[in-house]
């Protein structure tokens, strides 16, 4: 429960709404909802990494979900997609590569990873870009949302703070500017 910590602090930021998902594949596509009714420039979705280091500026998702442990309804599905009929993948559309030196001026530690995995976390990731893409004929059209995500690691390597300034960041440059940084591999000399 201390993951939570940092969307209790995240709420409190102005202007921003902040939803806590539940651990939940059937309700995790919620999100889909939350875009269509607030329409937010960003989307940054968060969940928790238990072995990362640094936060982790996700990639891709996938319309996969293949769980090796039940979820926190005691749901465990296998070889199933997050979206039926959806397309077999997204792209973050937030510009990542940029946004990781941003974090680092904040003194946090960020790397790009390629995907989100398998299990909750890429299944609200991958709903929030199917959201912003207007998909499903939940959202009439595209929308103006760009959308992503952000796996934190444990509070104690950050801190509460360090992870609520890490994303602030990390929002805040997504929301002035939609232009990546072209490198290969996010390096950045």
């Amino acid at each position: 429960m201390r993951g939570l910590a940092v969307a209790t602090a995240l709420q409190d930021h102005p202007g921003w709404e902040t939803e806590i998902l539940p651990v939940d594949f059937s309700r995790c596509v919620r999100l889909i909802d939350l875009v269509r009714r607030h329409r937010p420039q960003v989307v940054l979705s968060l969940g928790l990494a238990p072995g990362r280091e640094r936060l982790g500026l996700e990639r891709v998702a996938v319309n996969l979900i293949d769980a090796r442990i039940p979820d926190n309804a005691g749901e465990q599905p296998v070889d199933v997609p997050v979206i039926p009929g959806g397309p077999s993948a997204y792209f973050t559309t937030l510009p990542v590569k940029a946004m990781r030196p941003a974090v680092h001026e904040v003194g946090i530690e960020a790397e790009l990873s390629l995907s989100a995995g398998i299990y909750g976390c890429n299944a609200v990731m991958y709903a929030g870009l199917h959201a912003a893409a207007g998909e499903g004929g939940r959202v009439e059209g595209p929308t103006t949302t760009r959308a992503g995500f952000a796996h934190l690691p444990p509070v104690e390597v950050l801190g509460v703070a360090g992870a609520t300034r890490a994303v602030v960041a990390a929002v805040e440059y997504a929301l002035a500017t939609e232009t990546d940084d072209v490198v290969p591999d996010g390096a950045v000399d």
